[in-house]
């Protein structure tokens, strides 16, 4: 049966519900109702935009996107973006999405820590950094109604978040350290890592809109 969120259809496809059933079944609840919030944010500031995405590409995206933060998927030799855009990739050439369409829902998984590049690249890879800056760091908060907001975090609440998905965060990277060099989660070690040092990407998500 067809879901309407907030204005927003869940795609429906054969693909997009294995994908669903994938991540439910991979992922903590924590990161399943996350993952499906990137989904709706993306596509609401995509709409807010004027943009043109693919939707099913997007919600895979933003299904995979974390991934490689769980026991499943994740690897000590590579950074957990790239287990999860891995999966997606493998995924998609296994339902038939081959070529540009795969590679980009790679990229978009890839680069969903990197600030700013992505947002001058495809929608699809653009909307699923703009989904994850909303849900995690508040960024772009005020560009989603009141009402769109309370909608979404009624299908997919968000209880203690912020505390929650730092522990995540920590749990899928703390045993590939070097691997958080140059990117945003560097950060999160710094926190819950004793002898890590490094900057603060932390305060940005305690310190955001959300008031959890």
């Amino acid at each position: 049966m067809t879901e309407t969120v907030a204005g927003v259809r869940i795609p429906d496809s054969a693909l997009a519900r294995e994908a669903t059933e994938l991540v439910r079944e991979a992922a903590s609840p924590l990161l399943f109702d996350h993952s499906r919030r990137v989904f709706l944010w993306g596509a609401l500031r995509g709409r807010e935009q004027g943009l043109s995405f693919d939707p099913e590409l997007l919600y895979v995206g933003a299904m995979f996107h974390d991934l490689g933060l769980t026991e499943r998927f994740r690897r000590t030799d590579q950074r957990f973006e790239i287990d999860g855009a891995d999966e997606a990739r493998r995924f998609l050439h296994a339902h038939g999405v081959t070529g540009e369409a795969a590679d980009r829902v790679w990229t978009a998984i890839a680069l969903h820590t990197t600030p700013e590049i992505p947002l001058h690249m495809a929608p699809e890879i653009a909307l699923v950094t703009r989904g994850v800056e909303l849900d995690v760091l508040g960024i772009g908060y005020p560009a989603v109604s009141d009402e769109e907001r309370a909608a979404v975090v009624a299908a997919h609440p968000r209880p203690d978040f912020k505390n929650r998905i730092l522990a995540a965060f920590t749990e899928g990277i703390k045993d590939r350290p070097d691997t958080a060099f140059g990117n945003v989660k560097a950060d999160v070690l710094a926190h819950f890592v004793p002898g890590f040092v490094r900057g603060d990407f932390v305060e940005v998500i305690k310190n955001s809109a959300w008031p959890e």
